[in-house]
């Protein structure tokens, strides 16, 4: 008898149990000195590599379109590669590579010959300038490493993109082939990040390297908060290693993989010199499992200015660190201004529940204050700030009110039978059928409201809504549960153990320059949980029998390397 892939996930899960005791929740196991086979002599060490700014891609060419628009493409390669992070033992990793800005680190070489950088080149834009991505797959067909089909979809998370060149999990991208994205720009400023999306192997190509940050800038952001030298983006992952040097992959029966080493920008705990100023710091989690909770030690002034999807109402002044889940972004200000010259802070991991921590993953980098004249002079364009601002600026998702009229509906993030599911059903049972199931299905410019309830003893779940903004209204009933630092837009919720969290969000607006007309998705962004299964879709706009003209498989599908086409 041939088994499903369903039977066989349920099977592994029911096996886990068997294996860690049925009282022993996956995610309890929280403490151990480390899970790596690397030799101890070899691990790498806490504070001993400098910090690294990542670099910036540039386009390839601009046009105007009739209207006068700004457009700019992007040839962005994904290929196999190796990351320096093990003395004498080079580590296999999957890397994105471009064109990169003048002024990236790697100034004067040809970034089309070298096998990529991981974290992946930061793209820039505009408000109002549009992009086309040519996402190239040179990657080998098999995971070089894990043995994995390596068939990559590119989801540029917190677009609001059309629902083909939003990162669908089965709009994949196989070796030797490219696929063209579009994305409008049309939204405030905000952090975004690129990464794979790949149906059911998501979790292996992230944590190979596959995930990079894009920088959404307006008016407004440029005048309220540091730019240049001042606006840092810091990508924090985690890692194990095998004894040869390569990553070390051990899901723990599809629960998640929680690394002992901490990177930031692809570094192990580098430390960063910084003047006596106000930074503004852009903080991805791109762990596939591991949540943070980061802390100055000593404490320094830190302020939360902008969440997944950008800026604020008002800063929020951050004590005790705050609660990061994976996909989240928070951009906050740290004032160094009155710390003496020479002081050394540690940002420290206060961790959080269902975690597995190990003997130094309680740290994540350093800071060194120093003089203005050790460090070069500023870049153009660099600007920081003589005070923190307390207004900052208002959006569509944080000027919404629950009424009356307003459809709720309820979600279940889970694990049944050895299974992970929303509402008791996974991608697996969307694949089968013929991807027609749907969580809901609002009509374009409808404003819903959902609880998002997490019943699954012994893990948290960071869930995301793809194309929305969603305001926290409440944690378990409580406005008050909603933290300080969660009061800005957000496409991902930390939805933690046995809570359940109510959202308000609007499902596109028929006046913006993009009809957001389609299938989306929505997962739990413990990508080990996304690929075993818990994902499932909703669609805006769509009318039964109505024809999908956004067809998120068909509707541009990828092309061979070879197609000319220019747009």
């Amino acid at each position: 008898m041939q088994l499903s892939r369903r039977d066989m996930l349920k099977l592994a899960g029911l096996g886990a149990v068997g294996a860690a005791g049925l009282t022993m929740p996956f995610g309890r196991e929280v403490s151990g000195s480390t899970i790596s086979t690397l030799a101890t002599s070899k691990m790498p060490k806490p504070y001993a590599v400098k910090f690294q700014r990542q670099p910036v891609l540039t386009p390839v060419n601009e046009v105007h379109e009739k209207d006068g628009t700004l457009c700019q493409y992007f040839d962005i390669f994904a290929r196999q590669g190796t990351a320096n992070l093990v003395a004498g033992l080079p580590t296999p990793v999957l890397a994105y590579t471009g064109r990169l800005d003048k002024d990236s680190w790697y100034q004067g070489k040809n970034a089309t010959a070298i096998s990529g950088h991981v974290p992946g080149p930061i793209i820039k834009a505009d408000k109002g300038t549009k992009i086309v991505m040519r996402m190239h797959n040179q990657l080998p067909a098999t995971h070089p490493t894990f043995g994995t089909p390596v068939k990559i979809s590119t989801h540029l998370h917190g677009s609001a993109s059309l629902p083909q060149y939003d990162g669908y999990a089965n709009d994949v991208t196989p070796s030797g082939m490219k696929k063209y994205y579009h994305y409008p720009n049309f939204q405030p400023a905000r952090t975004l990040w690129y990464h794979d999306h790949g149906v059911h192997y998501t979790a292996q190509n992230a944590y190979s390297g596959l995930a990079a940050q894009y920088h959404l800038h307006d008016a407004a952001e440029r005048a309220l908060l540091p730019q240049g030298d001042y606006d840092v983006a810091i990508t924090l992952s985690d890692i194990a290693f095998k004894a040869n040097g390569s990553q070390l992959y051990d899901d723990r029966s599809q629960s998640g993989l929680w690394g002992d080493v901490i990177l930031v920008n692809g570094l192990p705990w580098p430390v960063m010199q910084v003047k006596q100023k106000i930074y503004r710091f852009r903080f991805l989690n791109a762990s596939i499992s591991r949540s943070y909770r980061p802390v100055t030690s000593p404490a320094v002034p830190t302020y939360m200015v902008a969440t997944d999807g950008g800026l604020a109402p008002k800063s929020q002044e951050i004590t005790g660190g705050w609660r990061h889940g994976n996909a989240e972004r928070y951009e906050v200000l740290i004032d160094f201004r009155k710390v003496p010259i020479g002081t050394k802070i540690n940002l420290n991991n206060l961790s959080n529940d269902n975690n597995r921590d190990f003997d130094n993953t309680n740290k994540i980098m350093r800071f060194d204050v120093v003089a203005d004249s050790a460090l070069p002079p500023d870049s153009p364009g660099s600007k920081t700030l003589s005070a923190i601002p307390t207004s900052l600026v208002s959006s569509e998702a944080m000027s919404l009110t629950q009424t009356s009229s307003m459809k709720v509906r309820k979600l279940r993030v889970e694990r049944t039978n050895g299974l992970w599911a929303i509402n008791g059903e996974t991608w697996d049972d969307v694949m089968a059928s013929g991807y027609k199931k749907v969580l809901a299905n609002p009509a374009l410019g409808d404003t819903e409201v959902w609880d998002i309830e997490n019943k699954s003893g012994g893990w948290f779940h960071p869930v995301h809504i793809h194309l929305v903004d969603f305001k926290i209204l409440s944690r378990n009933g409580s406005a008050a549960g909603v933290k300080p630092y969660e009061k800005g837009p957000k496409d991902v919720v930390y939805v933690g153990e046995n809570e359940t969290v109510r959202l308000i969000m609007r499902f596109g607006d028929p006046k913006a320059p993009v009809k957001n007309v389609g299938k989306y998705m929505v997962h739990c962004h413990n990508l080990v949980h996304e690929d075993h299964d818990m994902m499932h879709q909703f669609s805006v706009g769509l009318t039964a029998g109505a024809v999908d003209e956004n067809d998120p498989i068909k509707a541009d599908p990828c092309v061979k390397e070879d197609d000319p086409r220019e747009e």
